[in-house]
């Protein structure tokens, strides 16, 4: 009787062991339920251990996650209904806030706090824009949009919750609406290539007129060179013409000077003979030098015909 009943207290510990003893992954916290009342109690990853059949435990991660909140209806401010195929919502948990978070929340706390807010918030940008608006003109803001309005939300109420990122997908619109935006789509393409096919042409046209522009200024540069070098080959030679000039000049007035000095020299060293005796001197040179001696019996005729040839003007030599 008694091996039977110790038998079954210890397999009934056995099984409590094996349902109370549990195991949390890494980057989650596991908080910890007792009749459905929240336990001041959290166990990190690995081997923990809770009184089976009475206690229950949630794991709550506080790794970065990606809520995705899917099929999210939308009206527009003209009544258009679109509806957002998938909303990533990239958000993290810090391990110190996730007892207040669960108290506040449940450890489902991304319902009320992501997934809820998401559809408020959407349905909130929708309303206030025109279905040109969502679905082109602004769509690229939506995802701003929500993760601004997201994080001030969760600041307020969830402080340890951070709201990492926002990804929007494109959003399905009704069937004819969609044809009309494809074919205007198509148009704004047809129109991008003309203007694109313009751009082609006005740059082709510019570039030729650039290379015109190129080639003139060439030619224009080269007839400047060759005009300085003209310019520059005139002006050597006036300056050789001038230095000849400077030459001949300075070779002329030598000669003139030279001349002059001579002249001076001679005068004034005819100047130093005009003493008394040279010019006494010079007298009776010039006596002597005109003296005549005359020999033979015909002195006295000659002399007379000389008187008379002088007289009218002849003069005769003697014989």
């Amino acid at each position: 009787m008694f091996p039977v009943a110790a038998g079954i207290a210890m397999a009934s510990i056995l099984l409590g062991l094996n349902f109370g003893v549990h195991t949390i992954d890494n980057g989650h916290i596991g908080v910890y339920y007792r009749g459905g009342a929240l336990l001041e109690k959290t166990s990190g990853p690995g081997y923990n251990f809770m009184f089976p059949l009475v206690d229950t435990m949630r794991s709550v991660q506080t790794t970065m996650q990606t809520d995705k909140v899917t099929n999210v209806p939308c009206g527009t401010q003209g009544g258009v209904i679109l509806y957002f195929d998938r909303i990533e919502v990239v958000n993290k948990l810090h391990p110190s806030s996730v007892m207040d978070t669960v108290r506040q929340f449940t450890a489902d706390y991304d319902k009320p706090l992501i997934f809820d807010k998401v559809h408020h918030e959407l349905n909130q940008f929708c309303s206030s824009h025109t279905l040109q608006e969502v679905y082109v003109d602004k769509f690229d803001q939506i995802d701003e949009h929500l993760q601004k309005a997201l994080q001030d939300s969760i600041t307020t109420l969830a402080p340890g919750l951070e709201v990492m990122a926002v990804r929007v997908t494109k959003p399905k619109i009704p069937e004819q609406i969609k044809r009309a935006y494809e074919e205007m789509e198509t148009e704004k393409t047809k129109l991008l290539i003309s203007q694109q096919r313009q751009k082609v042409v006005e740059k082709d046209a510019e570039t030729e007129r650039k290379r015109g522009v190129i080639e003139a200024e060439k030619y224009a540069m080269i007839q400047k060179i060759k005009t300085d070098a003209i310019v520059l080959e005139k002006e050597e030679l006036r300056k050789i013409s001038e230095i000849e000039d400077a030459t001949n000049l300075a070779r002329q007035k030598g000669i003139v000077d030279a001349e002059a000095y001579k002249q001076m020299k001679e005068s004034e060293a005819n100047q130093a003979k005009l003493t008394p005796a040279y010019l006494e001197y010079s007298r009776f040179q010039a006596l002597s030098n005109n003296t005549k001696i005359f020999f033979g019996p015909d002195i006295p005729t000659y002399f007379g015909s000389l008187l008379t040839e002088q007289t009218e003007g002849t003069t005769t030599s003697l014989p």
